[in-house]
């Protein structure tokens, strides 16, 4: 009896902490275009995607600092960025938390993660959740890739970065896949993928 109340709780607790079933609020976003934004990296200085004139797109993936599944993710994004910045699909991270409810997402605290992980891209600052309401980012991790077209950025793909937060060796590579077809001028795939983490709340 105590193990199936121990399991509830255990259940419920998740059930508040994480946001689950994300497929149709991922579905949405396909073919919405991205408009510039301008947010300040962890290094102090400001980054926007006119920022970089030659990419092709972006993998634009919704993290932060104390969610338990994000941590899982550290290696596997730099080693993402380090194999397609230089294809001209480059990553940025940005922190849309609320820093009035969670003390640990402070840019103080921003920054420490960057430096203790080695990231080697942009950890970005959005202080006022304009951008993450801009993608409808719902938790983190949660990965949007968006490509050039006729001077646009269009949200291609939306979803999971894989789907084995724990074993990335075991993982189906989603956002590697997406920018694959990508580059080759073909369709995504597996456009749409069930996404779920802590939830990103949003100041009224």
């Amino acid at each position: 009896m105590l193990k199936i109340i121990y399991s509830f709780f255990i259940a419920s607790i998740v059930t508040l902490s994480f946001g689950f079933k994300n497929v149709e609020p991922n579905k949405s976003m396909l073919g919405k275009e991205i408009k510039n934004f301008n947010l300040k990296n962890v290094d102090g200085k400001f980054v926007s995607l006119n920022d970089y004139k030659n990419a092709k797109g972006f993998v634009i993936m919704f993290t932060c600092n104390h969610c338990p599944f994000a941590k899982l993710y550290s290696n596997r994004m730099n080693q993402l960025n380090k194999k397609y910045e230089v294809l001209g699909v480059p990553l940025l991270a940005i922190n849309s938390m609320d820093t009035l409810l969670y003390e640990d997402e402070t840019f103080d605290q921003m920054q420490l993660k960057s430096k203790n992980n080695q990231f080697s891209f942009p950890y970005l600052f959005d202080e006022t959740q304009s951008v993450g309401r801009q993608f409808n980012a719902e938790h983190t991790p949660q990965v949007f890739v968006i490509w050039k077209e006729k001077e646009k950025w269009i949200v291609k793909y939306a979803g999971a970065f894989d789907n084995n937060g724990e074993h990335p060796e075991k993982a189906n590579p989603f956002v590697a896949n997406a920018i694959d077809d990508l580059l080759v001028n073909k369709p995504v795939k597996n456009p749409v993928t069930e996404s779920f983490g802590c939830r990103i709340y949003y100041r009224k």
